[in-house]
């Protein structure tokens, strides 16, 4: 053999090498979501907790929503933000409960590929769009408090249109933006994923590409929206406490706190979960901890929304009470 064959020959076996080595890095064509597989002896009663949670998560706030839709009284900016927060959060449950109820029910953990990443799509675009909800609604708030005179002609229909559209739009960029990065990577093993969802952390620990740029991306994406969400949504309480501790009776400070406190317990959770995993990276590299977080954000929040809203509202119990009484009217006929 000559010399040009021989270099011929080993430019393509070298060649067909790393084209072996590229089909086995693009095989993976699904993940095994590890979840609470190391508590084997509490599945049963998990599984039976989070089908109560997502049962309750979904009927509190489609119902939340039937009653923003259906009664003229709660046809309000402060009632059409938290239509919005409940139609949300009813997307939100469903991207992520019931595949852990079947995971917890039926022993079988795999998830393929496409689902996984379809999965990371919806739970980025929820999240982004709830810090925005999130912040309008505390802004809405703040105007109501701090300057109820003009707080009609400051939030009209189509100022609350724009401010939610803009909610949903950032949403959509941030979530096709991510996605669209994390699409570009490869996954060559192991495919198992520590956490009960598609996570964007726990994914990026599987691939075996360079993920610097979506680590930087996803970097800018939460100074960008995480952290100055938050920040704003904070100062709107920090204005909103000092607006009502300058109110002179005891009563007018209890009724104007009252009007802002369910919305800061559902801020309270969402963020402080959120941030705990995300902006801090030593509790983001614990897996368990990870989990532990991560169900207070996805699970309790959309659980305890429609339940704060209905329980400590009063408009919203009167409109209760009349869809009931106009239900028993119904069924008597």
């Amino acid at each position: 053999m000559s010399q040009h064959q021989f270099i011929r020959t080993a430019a393509l076996q070298r060649k067909l090498m790393e084209n072996v080595e590229w089909s086995n890095q693009t095989f993976i064509t699904e993940f095994i979501l590890l979840g609470f597989g190391n508590l084997p002896e509490l599945q049963t009663p998990l599984s039976l907790l989070f089908l109560v949670i997502y049962i309750v998560t979904m009927a509190g706030n489609i119902l939340t929503l039937a009653l923003v839709v259906t009664d003229q009284h709660l046809h309000t900016p402060m009632y059409f933000f938290l239509g919005n927060l409940s139609c949300l959060e009813t997307c939100y449950a469903s991207t992520i409960l019931p595949r852990m109820l079947t995971s917890l029910l039926t022993g079988n953990r795999t998830i393929s590929y496409s689902s996984c990443i379809t999965q990371l799509y919806f739970f980025v675009f929820m999240v982004t769009a709830e810090c925005f909800l999130l912040l309008v609604m505390s802004y809405d708030r703040y105007l109501a408090i701090f300057n109820p005179l003009h707080y009609a002609a400051l939030m009209r229909s189509w100022v609350c249109i724009q401010l939610v559209s803009g909610s949903w739009i950032m949403a959509f960029f941030t979530s096709t933006l991510i996605t669209l990065l994390m699409a570009r990577l490869t996954f060559c093993g192991p495919n198992e994923i520590d956490h009960f969802f598609c996570d964007f952390a726990p994914m990026l620990k599987l691939s075996c590409s360079d993920t610097s740029l979506i680590e930087l991306v996803d970097l800018l994406l939460c100074f960008a929206i995480i952290l100055p969400t938050f920040l704003l949504t904070l100062i709107s309480y920090v204005c909103i406490i000092t607006t009502i501790l300058r109110i002179p009776s005891t009563t007018g400070r209890q009724k104007a706190f009252s009007t802002c406190s369910s919305h800061l317990i559902v801020v309270a959770t969402f963020y402080g979960s959120l941030i705990i995993i995300y902006m801090i990276p030593t509790a983001g590299t614990a897996g368990d901890l990870h989990k532990v977080f991560s169900v207070f954000y996805t699970v309790l929040t959309p659980l305890v929304n429609p339940l704060i809203y209905s329980l400590r509202n009063k408009e919203v119990k009167e409109a209760l009470k009349k869809a009931g009484g106009k239900l028993a009217a119904f069924i008597r006929r």
